[in-house]
């Protein structure tokens, strides 16, 4: 009997899962990613920061699914989707034909029409990105250290951070943070506790996918550790050495966006089925409408729950949505009907700086140290690999006891000639 065969484009969250979810199915599984690592994103902003390198929360795809025998693993970039052919295309001009396609291709950062602003302002998603922040913020004080006047001095010490959901949050309590201690006898012309570090939300609360209680915990947390907080304020320009929120004019050379995601590119294969920020509108069972045999998950998806709510962009829901499609199409093939999707919450956590985080449940929400020590577990516990969970923990210990942080390199990619002009 001919086996089916199951596409996967993507190997973050939902990627792995699903391919986990299909070891013992009667398929033969591609996966295809562009890089070939997996990566803890939710710790992305601790390698931006310099608490810990990129091989602390990444992993070679291969390793996570060697045991899964059926997955076969090819790092190559997807170049275009034929849904009516079934077929993916490679940058390596290889084709993939499938009877099943599962995407988990991710977001990138939205820039909401103004792409012109990514190179003065990255955001993070990669590994790459998250090295990109980190060189650019430790850059900021050695260029601060050089400054000949004032201003100049005054511009390299001020980083703005746009967003205030998760990601923002978390990046502006820890750099401040380090300002504050781990640089402060670092320098002798400047006092990096000086450091300005501004957080604009252009809504009227912090982390908005919280209680409102914990928002206005955040951002007592911030404030204290000495964040400048701008609520209901947009990001109207950015530019080389400035941004401008509303319409003052600030000098400031590091700017980080944080402040929402759009949905892979290769979702305008399917122009009927995609939302204005590239995302995908699915059927109840993951399925795009008109192609049963392609399921969407993760960030790449628009999900709503059954109560209307829709489904949150965390890793969670992306490990939530992969098992179900894998679980449908194993329906399929047992000729079972299939289930539709319905998230599960297993709680939310977001932490703003030493013994500060915010917590929610869904029968009880909590903050301040339980929450921190909790945040900390739940992180250590999912990470992939006991190595990665050793290197992690130490690594916080040595931080916590010493105020220092293991990774403050700048390191720059070896540019490609090829592309020199």
């Amino acid at each position: 009997m001919k086996r089916s065969r199951v596409v996967i484009v993507g190997g973050g969250f939902g990627g792995i899962e699903a391919a986990k979810a299909l070891r013992h199915a009667p398929v033969d599984v591609t996966l295809v990613d562009c890089s070939n690592h997996f990566t803890f994103q939710p710790l992305l902003y601790q390698v931006a920061t310099g608490a810990l390198a990129p091989s602390d929360i990444a992993v070679p795809i291969r390793w996570l699914l060697r045991s899964v025998r059926n997955v076969t693993v090819f790092a190559s970039r997807v170049t275009g989707i034929d849904p009516d052919a079934r077929a993916v295309r490679l940058a390596n001009g290889k084709t993939l034909e499938y009877d099943y396609l599962i995407l988990a291709a991710g977001s990138r950062h939205a820039y909401f029409g103004h792409d012109d602003w990514e190179p003065h302002a990255p955001g993070l998603k990669t590994l790459e990105d998250a090295v990109e922040i980190r060189n650019r913020f430790l850059q900021s004080f050695e260029c601060a250290e050089l400054a000949e006047s004032a201003s100049e001095r005054d511009a390299w010490l001020t980083t703005v951070i746009v967003g205030g959901g998760p990601t923002g949050v978390e990046l502006a309590g820890i750099m401040v943070l380090i300002a504050r201690k781990a640089l402060r006898r670092d320098f002798r012309r400047i006092d990096p506790a000086s450091a300005r570090f501004i957080l604009v939300e252009g809504g009227p609360r912090l982390v908005p996918g919280f209680p409102a209680h914990l928002s206005a915990r955040a951002l007592d947390d911030l404030t204290a550790l000495g964040v400048e907080v701008r609520l209901g304020a947009s990001v109207t320009a950015v530019g080389d050495g400035e941004v401008r929120i509303g319409d003052e004019v600030l000098r400031a050379r590091t700017v980080f966006w944080a402040a929402g995601n759009r949905g892979s590119s290769l979702s305008a294969a399917f122009p009927n089925c995609v939302d204005r920020a590239s995302h995908l509108n699915v059927q109840p069972d993951l399925s795009l409408s008109g192609y049963p045999g392609i399921f969407v998950v993760g960030d790449q998806a628009a999900v709503t729950n059954p109560d209307g709510r829709p489904v949150p962009r965390v890793a969670q829901g992306a490990m939530q949505m992969g098992r179900r499609a894998a679980r449908n199409i194993i329906a399929d093939l047992r000729g079972e009907e299939r289930r539709r999707f319905v998230y599960h919450t297993h709680g939310e956590l977001a932490v703003i700086g030493r013994y500060r985080a915010i917590a929610e449940f869904p029968w009880f929400t909590f903050a301040g140290v339980p929450a921190w020590f909790l945040w900390l577990f739940v992180h250590i516990l999912y990470l992939a690999g006991f190595r990665n969970r050793l290197s992690v923990l130490v690594q916080w210990g040595y931080a916590f006891f010493t105020w220092q942080r293991g990774v403050r390199l700048i390191l720059r990619l070896k540019r490609d000639s090829s592309r020199d002009t």
